[in-house]
């Protein structure tokens, strides 16, 4: 349910004429808008819109070209995120700000540690209110483990809890429920309204358009970095948020059409793989050509059992096996050895190199083909780069742009680049279109289509329920690190997922 316009007050934030530009590229382009105090604002557009700049801007992190920002009626300069954090400006990123080498409140104290009168560090009350502030996110996460041993969900979770503890005033959540499964969804939008009641304003970035109409006031959208609409969201249903975003009225089937059936060969057979605490006897095979699904909650074992297989933990028990033999892969060099390519979750901790250019990250582990004695054939490099560039549309100014001024689905698409440039037969993709608009993601699964019919395989991993059911001819559930059930055909539902995903139904296969 939204909030009524009398719930909300006045002005916290007055965006007016903000503009931005990159390499000469217009980034923002004179916008404006006002924030009221207790409101949850939704701020959506496709990837380049220019969400991730303006929120930037407003968190101190880039300085605007031009424009101004007016906090509780007064102009305010924003030259750093130290400066935004004392204004009351928090915000959740999309992407992980912790260290994982410390432990969980380490990381949500960083930076605003408590201290004794000798000045050592007040530990014990840090955890108490950590593990306090974790207990009311429902989330049960030790608050003296490492953030290194975390799950994606868990590391989420526990950014959030560090912005909370900071009391901010205006807080901005850039896609938080990404990686949550639907109760954590629920817990974080009950944390959002009760946050709202005590009159915290929200910014909430999220493609999700069913999860803005169900927790957001008002929602801004922006298309090629101009605002296009500021909307009660009473007032629009999902498909006109969508119109706005795009920019065109006639949407075709986001899925492409199902491959009718792969071809009979098994590529990939695992048997009864095993990792001590994490996987039991896991058993599943992979065709050629062939789209297969895994799903499962949160912490089910499936992005686990993707680096088992990829080299990347060590396995206890059972066996891989490629086009009928029993392999040995111990390392991931090993693996793309084996023409394998793994596209991780972790876009940002296990992806991309922010500070590289684009040829740079796409020829990061496919190197060795551009060596020309020495030196590297930067011509051939920058060709190569280009037939990506054209492939999958990434927008960018320049080759030579730094990946971190791409916005997030350009980075996923550069991403991509790089591993088939190692020329996979089989590919693993790891929730590839989290973070990523309704737009990009139909090129992102024409594309899986397309590498499917040109006999590559390809293992997508997705907690998105309609995205393995939209794509995938098989899909294997997981629950606890066991396989419950593989489903093909009418069987490939919503319901049946979530019956084998939570135990009602099924045992291990």
């Amino acid at each position: 349910m939204t909030a009524k316009k009398s719930e909300v007050g006045d002005i916290i934030l007055s965006i007016r004429s903000i503009t931005k530009e990159f390499d000469g590229v217009k980034v923002l382009d004179n916008v404006s808008f006002d924030l009221r105090r207790g409101e949850i604002m939704g701020l959506i557009g496709e990837n380049g819109a220019g969400k991730s700049t303006l929120i930037k801007i407003i968190t101190g992190i880039y300085l605007p070209g031009g424009g101004s920002l007016e906090l509780n009626g007064s102009q305010v300069q924003i030259p750093d995120y130290i400066t935004a954090r004392k204004l009351g400006i928090s915000t959740v990123p999309q992407e992980f700000n912790l260290i994982n080498t410390l432990t969980v409140y380490e990381n949500i104290f960083l930076g605003n540690e408590f201290r004794l009168k000798s000045g050592l560090l007040d530990k014990p009350r840090m955890r108490e209110l950590a593990a306090k502030q974790l207990e009311e996110l429902r989330m049960p996460v030790g608050v003296n483990q490492l953030v290194s041993r975390l799950s994606v969900a868990e590391k989420q979770m526990v950014e959030i809890s560090k912005a909370l503890m900071l009391h901010a005033k205006l807080l901005i959540m850039d896609e938080p429920s990404t990686t949550l499964t639907g109760h954590e969804v629920e817990t974080l939008f009950a944390l959002m309204r009760n946050l709202k009641k005590q009159g915290v304003t929200i910014i909430f970035v999220s493609h999700k358009l069913g999860e803005i109409k169900a927790v957001c006031d008002r929602v801004t959208v922006l298309r090629d970095g101009k605002l296009i609409s500021v909307d009660e969201v009473s007032t629009v249903n999902e498909e006109d948020i969508a119109r706005k975003m795009i920019g065109r009225t006639d949407f075709s089937q986001i899925f492409p059409a199902k491959i009718d059936r792969p071809a009979d060969t098994v590529v990939l057979d695992v048997k009864d793989l095993s990792i001590k605490g994490l996987l039991k006897n896991i058993s599943f095979s992979l065709r050629k050509g062939e789209i297969l699904g895994f799903a499962g909650l949160v912490g089910s074992g499936r992005t686990e059992l993707a680096e088992a297989v990829m080299g990347l933990r060590q396995i206890n028990g059972g066996s891989v096996n490629l086009e009928g033999k029993q392999v040995q892969i111990k390392k991931p060099a090993a693996a793309v050895n084996y023409s394998l390519g793994y596209l991780s979750e972790d876009r940002q901790g296990k992806g991309i190199v922010q500070g590289f250019n684009l040829p740079q990250n796409i020829t990061l582990i496919s190197l060795k083909q551009y060596l020309k004695g020495l030196f590297i054939n930067k011509k051939a490099e920058a060709d190569k780069t280009e037939e990506y560039v054209k492939t999958f549309r990434i927008a960018a100014a320049s080759q030579k742009m730094a990946l971190r001024y791409l916005s997030g689905g350009n980075q996923q698409k550069v991403y991509l680049s790089r591993w088939l440039d190692t020329n996979p037969s089989i590919l693993i993709l790891d929730e590839p279109t989290r973070g990523i608009d309704v737009s990009a993601k139909h090129e992102i699964y024409e594309f899986i289509h397309q590498l499917a019919s040109r006999g590559i395989s390809c293992w997508v991993i997705s907690s998105e329920l309609e995205e393995v059911i939209g794509l995938c001819g098989r899909v294997y559930v997981m629950r606890e690190g066991s396989l419950t059930g593989c489903l093909e055909g009418a069987h490939i539902n919503e319901e049946e997922i979530m019956f084998y995903a939570t135990g009602i139904k099924g045992s291990q296969v």
